[in-house]
């Protein structure tokens, strides 16, 4: 998960983020460090601690950690690849990194275990990353032929092919639909159970024909590669990313003190709503409709950062064509919970 630029970052000398020489920055760099620093300089007494909840190549956190000297970070990753490889780019921090393998839903416990009362930031970098769209045996990707496994944490979970070659017909309809967004969802789904009757699905290759063949050929003349919305789709259900980050987000917001911020890149549509409900929950006022006076404890616990979602300028999107499609909300903590 995140950095889904992947690489190191530098900086040119009026402080701008500027490729590495593979050409990769971390997506929206600037505007993550912007927003996360007053969170980071209001500590005093203390080493503020920041949380990179999806790790990824760690750049984001490489210059967290450089732009603020006394900074902690706690950095997570389901992804075991990623955390060997982020260890390897922070350890010229040493103690000052706690790098954790734990999915984003699991920050309380992970916050119990490293005896870490309250954090400072946090940053959620959605989606899937660089280097697991770029490694073909990930099967993340259409583009080329590997085995259909698409989980982020290798170490356990179902896969892709346990989940085109077992689930009903109505399921496969549903995830297609509802995840990858892909209108003909019905006639992708009927062709997949007709051809794994015949010989179960494990490739890439195979999947992504079926799909091309499965759908109108006027649909595909157009709109990019038509296996994307079902490789979308069946990512996000290997790797449980909606109903995790309904969970995530919201503890996140619990660990932040009055002060605390919160920023969240997002990929998908379905990402960004559930961020944006549950921002705009926190940011509201529940006082009871009627009432002369707005009651302390019914006000906002949160103020936001954005103003809706911000968009990437057509300069980033010239240097990283991954972050395209990236929305950005954020938000500040403005009064403890009652």
């Amino acid at each position: 998960m995140g950095d889904h630029a992947g690489g190191s970052t530098g900086e040119d000398d009026r402080g701008t983020a500027v490729p590495d020489a593979s050409g990769h920055v971390p997506v929206l760099l600037d505007r993550v460090l912007e927003l996360a620093a007053p969170a980071v300089e209001r500590v005093t007494g203390r080493a503020p601690v920041h949380l990179d909840a999806t790790l990824g190549m760690g750049g984001h956190a490489e210059a967290m950690l450089d732009a603020h000297p006394n900074l902690r970070l706690i950095g997570l990753d389901r992804d075991t690849t990623a955390l060997e490889r982020s260890a390897r780019r922070l350890a010229r921090f040493g103690d000052r990194v706690a790098l954790v393998h734990a999915v984003y839903d699991e920050i309380t416990g992970v916050l119990d275990r490293l005896g870490v009362p309250a954090l400072d930031s946090a940053l959620f970098d959605l989606g899937v990353s660089s280097p697991q769209l770029d490694e073909a045996d990930r099967g993340f990707a259409y583009s080329y032929d590997a085995p259909l496994d698409m989980r982020m944490d290798r170490t356990r979970g179902r896969t892709a092919a346990d989940v085109v070659n077992d689930y009903p017909p109505a399921d496969l309809a549903r995830i297609l639909r509802e995840y990858g967004e892909e209108r003909f969802a019905q006639r992708i789904a009927a062709a997949i159970v007709r051809e794994r009757a015949k010989a179960p699905f494990d490739s890439t290759a195979r999947l992504a024909d079926l799909v091309r063949t499965a759908i109108p050929a006027a649909t595909r003349r157009t709109g990019g590669n038509p296996a994307k919305r079902t490789f979308q789709a069946l990512r996000i259900e290997v790797n449980g990313e909606l109903e995790t980050w309904s969970r995530a987000l919201p503890a996140a917001l619990d660990a932040l003190p009055v002060g605390g911020r919160v920023v969240v890149l997002s990929y998908h549509s379905l990402e960004d709503r559930i961020t944006k409900r549950v921002l705009a929950a926190q940011a509201a006022d529940t006082t009871p409709p009627g009432l002369p006076v707005p009651l302390p404890e019914h006000q906002p616990r949160f103020r936001l950062l954005t103003r809706g979602a911000e968009l990437p300028s057509e300069t980033e999107t010239t240097t990283n064509p991954r972050a395209g499609s990236v929305r950005l909300r954020a938000a500040e903590r403005v009064r403890e919970a009652t």
